[in-house]
């Protein structure tokens, strides 16, 4: 009998996950806290995917098995979202995992909060990069940014380093924010974690942030979707993604809200110069025409003060106009990978 009213939604987009879907499951299974639900969205896998998750959903009392036909992660995820019942929602790719014993202590902690009626909008932990090419791992943390073990707000943010932004993997929304939002990502569409976590922010009034390292982000395969060569094959993917980011927010509407509208103008930054960086990697003609129109899209479908702020910004390292500008953008990319190891 699946719960009524879990405290958190895990939700695991699957497809072809044979190999890594059982340390993804039993890293969310093995803690104790029985307040969960395991949502588990088979995405038309080919392999044995679908076999074991039945298997989890048999013996598991917590877990939920949902089997559609093949439509891409994004709509796998918009699913996950419609399908929750928990109050928090957290989604964790099939070759991820989470650290069983944190996972355990975030979860007593949301149960405190509730019951006191000091339910934080998002909750905030670190993540771990698990290098498969080396055995080295990188944790990304915020202790520099965010108070600890309280409720806070904008207001207490501090400073963002560029290897700092918010990803998926470290981010509980309630689930009411993420409906709240009206958040739909676009189908047939890969980097959409970028997506999840900046459209719901000004929805946001109350954060809370545990310096624990709860999410374990497996990097370095070939075939990954993260994998630089990949990035280069899939760059309309990123253009799109970012077209929807420009969208899905009048920045200039934050006016008000300064600290808000300072980070998401330097999320978008970010999202700008990773379309560009991948288009310069890519050097042909008409990844150049792209970039250009990405531009042109941008001043087009923002406010001049928006347009401004990121051209003559951090958005704008990308599009240096003078000769071997690229070759020099293109050099500190590389110095970046090299220090962050972020693909």
């Amino acid at each position: 009998m699946y719960l009524s009213d879990p405290m958190v939604s895990v939700i695991v987009p699957v497809y072809n996950a044979e190999s890594t879907l059982r340390r993804c499951a039993d890293s969310i299974l093995e803690q104790s806290y029985p307040d969960l639900e395991l949502i588990l969205v088979d995405d038309g896998s080919k392999d044995a995917s679908p076999l074991i998750c039945d298997s989890y959903m048999q013996k598991d009392a917590r877990v939920r098995v949902i089997h559609k036909p093949n439509s891409g992660a994004s709509a796998t995820r918009n699913l996950g979202i419609a399908e929750a019942r928990g109050h928090y929602l957290q989604f964790v790719d099939s070759d991820d995992w989470l650290d069983t014993d944190a996972l355990q202590k975030v979860l007593a902690r949301l149960h405190t909060l509730v019951t006191r009626g000091t339910a934080p909008d998002l909750m905030i932990c670190n993540y771990v990069y698990e290098h498969t090419e080396d055995g080295t791992s990188h944790t990304v943390r915020y202790t520099n940014i965010f108070p600890q073990e309280r409720l806070f707000n904008l207001v207490h943010v501090r400073h963002f380093r560029p290897d700092q932004n918010l990803l998926m993997h470290s981010v509980m929304y309630r689930t009411e924010v993420l409906r709240q939002c009206g958040m739909v990502l676009p189908k047939h569409t890969f980097y959409v974690d970028n997506i999840f976590v900046y459209q719901p922010l000004p929805f946001v009034k109350t954060m809370y942030y545990m310096d624990l390292d709860l999410y374990r982000y497996f990097i370095g395969r070939s075939d990954q979707s993260v994998n630089e060569s990949v990035m280069v094959k899939r760059v309309d993917q990123q253009l799109r993604v970012t077209r929807h980011m420009i969208d899905c927010q009048d920045l200039d509407a934050l006016k008000n809200e300064k600290r808000l509208r300072a980070y998401m103008l330097h999320y978008l930054s970010t999202m700008k110069a990773v379309s560009d960086i991948f288009l310069l990697l890519d050097g042909s003609a008409e990844a150049q025409t792209k970039k250009a129109d990405l531009w042109k899209y941008l001043k087009e479908n923002t406010k001049p003060d928006v347009y401004r702020a990121i051209r003559y910004g951090f958005g704008g390292i990308t599009n240096l106009n003078f000769p071997k500008g690229d070759a020099i953008v293109v050099g500190v990319y590389r110095i970046a990978q090299k220090i962050f190891k972020f693909n």
